[in-house]
């Protein structure tokens, strides 16, 4: 995993806007990202580029049509690797807080 391309895509807005149309909708054609963008065509596709050099999407040519589906591979190791260790400790610091509060 490349985490500089995969923060890079996720800090543009139209990116996880992409994002979320493929998470409620997965394997939908550029046109019909489009219709949820104010946008031309060009430039939500140069949005899927940036997200496909992060391996966030996926596509796959379906006649002439090319399908895209959001791979949340990469999102799941960003997780792992940078809110999961401050989760923890944050969920350890509420169990003491618990435990003092109740008077265990």
């Amino acid at each position: 995993m490349d985490a500089d391309k995969v923060f890079k895509a996720l800090g543009d807005p139209t990116r996880r806007k992409l994002l979320d149309l493929l998470y409620e909708r997965n394997g939908q054609t550029l046109g019909e990202l489009c219709e949820h963008l104010d946008m031309a065509r060009q430039s939500a596709a140069q949005h899927i580029g940036l997200l496909e050099e992060a391996n966030l999407v996926s596509t796959v040519r379906r006649g002439r049509e090319k399908l895209h589906f959001i791979n949340p591979v990469p999102l799941h190791e960003v997780y792992e690797r940078w809110v999961r260790k401050f989760e923890r400790q944050r969920l350890s610091l509420l169990q003491d807080l618990k435990k003092e509060l109740e008077g265990d």
